[in-house]
């Protein structure tokens, strides 16, 4: 049995009209994640942690921000294609696992669903899926509201 294991971060500034977008949710706040595509900063950590795990590059090389192709497309859709990838590798999910850095807004109540969405895109059980929130204290840029940040783990198997 071949075990790995991936690591994931990604983080995208906040700004004005745009929808707030984590874990395939829409949350209600006055502000968005700036990005290519829909921005939700927690699906492309966990993709990369994935990617990682697999040795498979990262989610910039396979849908680059120069392809118009990916322009405002919903972050799901690339970590269902991601999950199909491994599928086709022969890897199976052990687990993953997920650190929401934000000052705002308050995600606990979200958390729940945003673990739903990831568990049914990546073909697993719920209690694979493990998502968190913490804020950074008013340190950095997370910590100032400018941006939300997420660290992943993922487990991977081959057998």
């Amino acid at each position: 049995m071949n075990v790995r294991i991936g690591i994931g971060y990604d983080i995208h500034a906040l700004i004005e009209d745009r929808p707030l977008i984590l874990g395939g949710v829409t949350l209600p706040y006055g502000k968005g994640l700036k990005g290519h595509s829909d921005a939700d900063v927690l699906l492309h950590s966990i993709t990369d942690a994935l990617l990682g795990a697999a040795a498979l590059g990262d989610i910039g090389k396979h849908f680059p921000d120069t392809d118009v192709a990916f322009k405002g497309v919903d972050s799901m859709e690339l970590l269902s294609s991601i999950r199909k990838l491994l599928d086709e590798k022969g890897f199976t999910i052990g687990n993953v696992d997920a650190t929401i850095i934000a000052e705002a807004p308050k995600l606990q109540g979200y958390v729940y669903e945003m673990r739903e969405n990831i568990a049914e895109t990546l073909w697993c059980d719920l209690s694979q899926v493990s998502v968190k929130a913490t804020t950074n204290e008013k340190l950095d840029a997370t910590g100032q509201n400018k941006g939300i940040a997420v660290h992943s783990v993922a487990l991977i198997v081959k057998e």
